[in-house]
């Protein structure tokens, strides 16, 4: 998977999808904060369903909530943790290197 924006457009879908979102993944920008003031509005809820979700579908390991808070700030931070995670991959190691 090496189109950024394809895994974008699919990172959006798999949440509106498991999140039961009522927007399009249209209206989910990049740099959009998923939790807090000014943002998608998600909860604690939501964001232990997203790691679910990302470690079903991609593999994506989030072990601790340091972690977590990184990596799902937005689609863009999403994105740049899956792609550490294939390169990791396609390096020989089987999880993404703690940011």
């Amino acid at each position: 998977m090496d189109d950024t924006a394809t895994l974008k457009q699919e990172i959006k879908r798999m949440m509106v999808r498991n999140l039961m979102l009522q927007i399009t993944p249209d209206e989910i920008s990049d740099e959009l904060p998923l939790f807090g003031p000014g943002s998608l509005g998600l909860d604690s809820v939501d964001a232990l369903q997203l790691v679910v979700a990302l470690d079903k579908d991609y593999g994506l390991k989030i072990s601790d909530a340091e972690t977590a808070r990184g990596v799902l700030k937005n689609v863009n931070s999403i994105v740049e943790a899956l792609s550490k995670l294939f390169e990791s991959r396609s390096n020989g190691a089987d999880s993404v290197p703690a940011s």
